[in-house]
């Protein structure tokens, strides 16, 4: 049986639109705050995906590949040259030598902290304003 959806309504795509905007407005932030500490927006990613990994401090390529939605290939490079800066470290697993791991540095543990400190504020003064659309579908 078919459920019937209701049109949209000029508020729905309004709180879209404002929904849009704040996820935009954050995204420039981090962005801007990525590159004043020397790194790129997806640099900054992957040191938080690493840190943030459940349950361990390290990432397979793999891993981190999914948590950026990117290709395997382009994670190696982006490894690669987060590696030549001296933010992470690639080590092969001793349970699965086919796999292999990523950890942070002390540069790059410096650095994510740094960031995430300034991430953290700019979340705490967008509260009230970055809120998730209420549309029925």
């Amino acid at each position: 049986m078919k459920t019937q959806r209701r049109e949209l309504e000029k508020s729905d795509f309004e709180q879209l639109s404002e929904f849009r905007y704040q996820m935009r407005r954050f995204e420039r932030f981090s962005e801007q705050a990525a590159q004043t500490e020397g790194i790129t927006p997806l640099q900054y990613l992957l040191l938080l995906h690493i840190k943030g990994y459940p349950q361990r401090d390290w990432a397979t390529i793999g891993e981190l590949a999914e948590r950026l939605q990117a290709q395997h290939h382009g994670i190696v490079a982006l490894v690669s040259r987060c590696e030549a800066l001296g933010l992470v470290k690639r080590k092969v697993s001793e349970t699965d030598r086919r796999q292999v791991e990523v950890h942070l540095q002390k540069l790059g543990e410096k650095t994510l902290a740094k960031l995430a400190a300034l991430h953290r504020a700019e979340l705490k003064s967008l509260e009230g304003a970055f809120n998730v659309p209420q549309i029925d579908l």
